[in-house]
């Protein structure tokens, strides 16, 4: 009997080599190469290809709205965009046990009170799912629940009952038989997710795949796997703690970077109405290297409590050390300060936290960074009332960022009395409630704190 011809596909790409080797010559990402079986050239049907397709002018498109579907969950819609679109397809990622499931039954069971709806459990039997039902206090009778992991049948139960939306859950547990690799291989993983969301869109169901992470948090599997569905979601924070983010990093119906809240109760994952409140630290007095910012989630403002602890060092190299916020742009900031404002920590130990957990990936946070340094180190306080916003550039100026309106608002009704924003983003009419202070250089910025 002949032996089976191998080769070595990318987990991150999906290119494929004969033999294996540290790089991938395609993406040069490292030690992402693993054995594959080599599969027969698919034939042009098998990938559904359209024959005799019409050629249409984009003018004589109807371009219509799809009526969306509400999950129940507001927090989980917000980030959707406004609800699930029929036809549309979802991959949700996260670590283990941080609440992939319990939020997605809940959202059946909402959903199910009035639309056909399908849980496909390739990890788990029917009744670790309904005991999970009873657990979270939820009306899940109207959910069909089928525990399978072979492609075919899953798309026949599919075709065979028309629901509004599919759950599946994992898409690393499905397998193909047209496919000789193991369930969870690249070749797999690849088309399942492709014959499934080509059945999705000719059928108009909502499919949503349950993805597993790596252990550096990226979804297993290729790359490509995020380019074939229409929204991918990352569940985020520590197991450990009872509050969850949902943060969306591409949604073809809706905005990108949308953020979720939701605290984990005995009764499954609950939307927080006031996130802000979560990010804000409850100090009893004015503490020193402590600065709020409002930074902008998709289309919400966050106001997030940004640390900092400035001490003297007793080593050679100083540490520089950021948790929530960009390790890099700590260090930008540090030279800024010391070129601009004369202030230097070459001798110091830096550390800086974003409280809650929040990760702050937008420039908007450089000067309150920069004035919770300042702060920490001159060990003076800032006042209890206080905003700061601002991007800082590599001139020490005091760059605008966008939505500073909205910005204010939702300082203003959070009961902060003044803001510290750059002049580009004073407001021409005056925000009720707060008081503008507008710069222009980090050395002005800086001689508020004297």
């Amino acid at each position: 009997m002949a032996k089976a011809k191998s080769l070595y596909s990318c987990t991150e790409c999906g290119g494929q080599v004969l033999k294996w080797q540290g790089q991938c010559p395609h993406c040069q990402a490292w030690n992402t190469l693993v054995e594959t079986v080599a599969e027969a050239a698919p034939s042009a049907n098998r990938f559904g290809l359209i024959p005799g397709g019409r050629l249409q002018r984009l003018s004589e498109v109807e371009a219509r709205e799809e009526n969306r579907v509400p999950t129940g969950v507001p927090e989980f819609d917000r980030v959707l965009g406004g609800g699930l679109v029929p036809g549309g397809v979802v991959l949700i990622g996260g670590d283990p046990g941080i609440g992939k499931s319990t939020l997605l039954l809940q959202s059946l069971a909402a959903i199910g009170a009035g639309r056909k709806v399908i849980y496909v459990t390739g990890e788990e039997s029917t009744q670790q799912i309904a005991l999970r039902a009873k657990r979270l206090g939820v009306d899940a009778g109207s959910v069909q629940v089928l525990p399978e992991t072979d492609l075919k049948k899953i798309q026949a139960a599919i075709q065979k009952e028309r629901p509004d939306v599919a759950v599946i859950d994992s898409i690393q547990t499905l397998y193909s038989d047209d496919l000789q690799s193991a369930p969870g291989s690249v070749a797999q993983v690849r088309e399942c997710a492709a014959q499934l969301t080509r059945a999705a869109k000719a059928g108009g169901t909502t499919v949503v795949f349950v993805g597993h992470v790596t252990k550096e948090g990226t979804l297993a599997g290729p790359r490509v796997l995020e380019h074939m569905v229409d929204t991918v979601l990352y569940f985020e924070g520590d197991t450990h703690s009872s509050f969850r983010l949902i943060r969306a990093f591409k949604n073809r119906y809706g905005a990108v970077n949308e953020l979720g809240v939701f605290a984990m109760t005995d009764k499954g994952l609950k939307g927080v109405s006031n996130p802000s409140a979560l990010f804000l630290s409850q100090h009893g007095g004015e503490v020193a290297g402590s600065c709020v910012t409002v930074t902008q989630e998709g289309t919400r403002p966050l106001l997030v409590e940004v640390q900092a602890l400035v001490d003297e060092s007793h080593a050679p190299n100083p540490r520089r050390l950021s948790v929530g916020l960009e390790q890099n742009r700590l260090a930008l900031l540090l030279a800024v300060l010391h070129r601009h404002a004369g202030i230097a920590c070459f001798d110091q130990d830096v550390f800086v936290n974003a409280v809650g957990g929040v990760r702050i990936t937008e420039p908007a946070a450089d000067l309150a960074v920069m004035m919770a340094i300042v702060s920490s180190l001159r060990n003076k306080p800032l006042p209890a009332k206080l905003v700061v916003f601002g991007e800082v550039g590599l001139a020490g100026e005091v760059r605008p960022v966008q939505r500073g309106q909205e910005r204010l608002k939702e300082a203003a009704k959070l009961g902060f009395a003044q803001a510290l924003v750059p002049r580009a983003n004073k407001p021409r009419q005056a925000v009720a409630g707060i008081e503008v202070i507008a710069v222009e250089r980090v050395e002005e910025a800086v001689a508020r704190l004297r």
